[in-house]
């Protein structure tokens, strides 16, 4: 079996044993490259496994799926309530802690998958795990209709935000960086041109920077949802205090309904075909993992999401 693992920073195509023991076996049709997963590799943080937690495939009983990634005891308080992600007796994250997605097989809990709408294609539906992120982030900050929204942050996750604000019926601008980013936030009904003071802001970046144009933009007592991933430190902008700024961090996703986030980010992929096309921009084959990681680093040439076609 095919599958991408990390050697000294750089992603390699290596043979591996078909997954056995327990779970479902799935086969794997589409996985996505994350910036964690670039961001993991260049501080050497990835294991001897299997990369690659953002996939989706078809089970041994035929169902199209995708697949939560995040395990827990499945006993705890949290995990009861489905937050996974902060299980009492520690998480595990697949692609990042152990084997994941970028395989032509994986072995996954039962209880971790997801069936996808009837008709919605598997070749895109790794995007379903993002867009989890994005409806998470969404209700942590309490976002509602009639607010004025900002989203900063274009690339994968700022546009998985903006979709699903249009999924639900809210307006909001959002800044991008380059050309080809506003261009696919304008095919989902953002505004380009951010101006004034918001009642929500939604950070997709994670940087000082981001956080600080964040709390700037944001109106006395509203709200800035952090929704980007920091790796390093993040400074805050003096006026979150002077402002009573309310900072809402938000990480993974519930995984359990009727508020299991893959569902709705499921419905959101299938209702809105506009949403994969624009968000994916490049595809390989799992042997050409170099290219495409090399595409994946390199935003400013026109890359948002790379997907692996596994067949």
């Amino acid at each position: 079996m095919k599958a991408i693992k990390v050697f000294d920073k750089k992603p390699e195509l290596v043979d591996v044993p078909e997954p056995s023991g327990a779970g479902v076996k799935v086969k794997v049709v589409s996985s996505s490259i994350c910036g964690s997963d670039i961001d993991l590799m260049a501080q050497n943080a990835f294991g001897d496994h299997i990369i690659g937690h953002e996939f989706a495939g078809v089970a041994e009983d035929g169902r199209a799926v995708a697949i939560e990634p995040i395990t827990g005891c499945g006993q705890c308080s949290t995990c009861d309530e489905g937050y996974r992600v902060h299980c009492e007796a520690g998480t595990f994250v697949m692609g990042v802690l152990g084997d994941g997605g970028m395989a032509e097989y994986v072995r996954v809990p039962a209880a971790n998958l997801v069936e996808l709408p009837t008709g919605l294609d598997i070749s895109t539906a790794c995007l379903v795990e993002p867009l989890a992120v994005a409806v998470h982030g969404l209700d942590r900050a309490r976002v509602r209709q009639g607010e004025r929204v900002l989203v900063i942050g274009a690339g994968p996750i700022g546009l998985a935000t903006g979709a699903a604000l249009r999924s639900r019926g809210i307006a909001y601008d959002i800044a991008a960086r380059h050309n080809h980013q506003q261009a696919a936030a304008e095919k989902m009904g953002a505004g380009l041109i951010p101006r004034g003071h918001y009642d929500v802001v939604i950070d997709a970046v994670g940087s000082s920077a981001s956080l600080q144009q964040a709390v700037q933009m944001t109106k006395p007592m509203g709200r800035v949802g952090l929704v980007g991933v920091s790796w390093g430190n993040l400074e805050l902008e003096p006026a979150f205090s002077t402002g009573e700024v309310e900072l809402i961090p938000s990480l993974g996703y519930n995984c359990k309904s009727p508020n299991r986030n893959f569902e709705e980010a499921g419905k959101i992929l299938h209702a809105y075909p506009d949403v994969a096309e624009s968000l994916v921009t490049h595809r390989f084959p799992l042997d050409a993992v170099t290219e495409a990681f090399a595409a994946a680093a390199n935003r400013s040439a026109g890359a948002i999401k790379v997907v692996f076609d596994i067949t």
